[in-house]
């Protein structure tokens, strides 16, 4: 079954640690089975705080969408995503 991996980005700490995160998580995802489908596009909240951004991501499962995420070239990737925002991140089973 599908799953997807939703991040918000509630708040930026250091743009500089996101510029050096971001090409390191798109490389993390090579030869992965992922599929963006949302990254920062237009939005308007609903309910709840406002989020400085959504990236959705999806995965054929839910096992492939952890193992992506625990990677070592993902968590490579985040120490530098958690130096430069604070995120929210859940992976989430499709219907």
């Amino acid at each position: 079954m599908t799953a997807y991996i939703i991040f918000t980005r509630e708040r930026t700490i250091d743009e500089n640690e996101l510029e050096v995160y971001r090409p390191k998580a798109r490389a993390s995802m090579e030869g992965r089975p992922v599929t963006k489908l949302v990254a920062y596009g237009k939005q308007e909240m609903l309910e709840g705080k406002p989020v400085e951004g959504v990236v959705v991501l999806s995965f054929p499962s839910f096992e492939e969408a952890k193992d992506w995420y625990h990677s070592k070239a993902y968590q490579d990737a985040c120490a530098h995503r958690f130096k430069g925002a604070e995120y929210r991140v859940v992976i989430v089973e499709g219907a």
